[in-house]
């Protein structure tokens, strides 16, 4: 028999197990239940080589197909999706790859033009960082934090790692490289501390998993306006949910995906009906707001239990 058989589990030490309806209550700005905020994922990939979603079966490279369908969000759907979150007047997290510094600066700018918090996304989606050595993976998160700050005049508070790979450092790292919040983990409807070797802690913002158009679409095959629904009804039930306790609620999308025309239209809708109630129970907002909010909550001795 192992000798673990009827042993704890391994553990990654970096939070505590926390029932929800344990925890202390507290509200958001202005009184409010429900941080929604938007996260616009910003991608740019290598020609010929490394990973991408793919809307067909991959072909040996350089795969032309699945390069250009992906490369239509940086021409086309990204401006789609600004033009819509202008329309509706709604703030946004631009999550960037570096890499479109050098391929597409003019959306970076557009993003920093309408006031979008940029959030460090690695410098390619073409790439992992969870299998690099310790100290290269230090330097891509310090790169990258540098050249958002040097070329938008923004540096990141916050990182959601290509693939959502990570390293058992990456949390350590990311605090020593000046970040104070993470989009990687799936695990909560609330932020929560996570610990670091520092002691400094880094806050962990949810980030959907499933209300994310790469999985609902790409993998599950979901219709747009299926797609759509979700983000309704997820809204309608933690709306209510929200009444008890704060809440966040993400929507994580992809340009070349939701930025396609038949696509945006049921977007649209979705994001019109949550418009429809803002202000109502509801913070319409960015994930590094929602951290600064628990951070001032927390350095208070009044903020959310860990």
């Amino acid at each position: 028999m192992p000798a673990n058989y009827l042993g704890a589990l391994p553990d990654h030490g970096r939070f505590a197990y926390s029932a929800i309806p344990q925890r202390p209550t507290y509200r958001w700005p202005g009184g409010q239940g429900l941080a929604v905020y938007v996260a616009l994922n910003h991608e740019h990939f290598a020609f010929g080589e490394g990973l991408g979603a793919a809307i067909g079966p991959a072909s040996p490279q350089p795969d032309v197909l699945n390069y250009s369908w992906r490369e239509y969000g940086n021409r086309v759907g990204a401006w789609r999706c600004l033009e819509l979150l202008d329309e509706l007047r709604w703030p946004a997290a631009a999550l960037i790859n570096t890499a479109l510094y050098d391929h597409c600066p003019e959306l970076v700018t557009a993003c920093v033009a309408r006031g979008d918090e940029l959030v460090g996304h690695g410098h390619s989606n073409a790439e992992r960082q969870g299998t690099l050595p310790e100290a290269d993976e230090r330097e891509l998160l310090a790169l990258c934090r540098e050249r958002m700050l040097q070329h938008s005049g923004q540096a990141p508070a916050g990182w959601l790692s290509p693939w959502i790979s990570e390293s058992r450092h990456t949390p350590d790292l990311l605090t020593e490289t000046g970040y104070r919040y993470t989009l990687n983990w799936c695990h909560d409807d609330q932020p929560v501390p996570m610990r670091t070797r520092s002691g400094q802690a880094l806050w962990a913002v949810p980030y959907p998993q499933e209300l994310n158009d790469i999985p609902m679409i790409v993998a599950r095959q979901l219709d747009a306006k299926d797609f759509a629904q979700m983000i309704i009804d997820q809204f309608d039930e933690m709306l209510v949910q929200s009444e008890k306790q704060p809440l966040v609620m993400g929507i994580a999308l992809h340009p070349y995906l939701v930025g396609q025309p038949y696509r945006l239209r049921h977007l649209r809708r979705a994001l019109r009906h949550i418009d429809a109630v803002a202000g109502g129970g509801v913070w319409l907002t960015t994930p590094g707001a929602i951290c600064r909010h628990v951070e001032s909550l927390a350095g208070a001795a009044t903020g959310p239990a860990p």
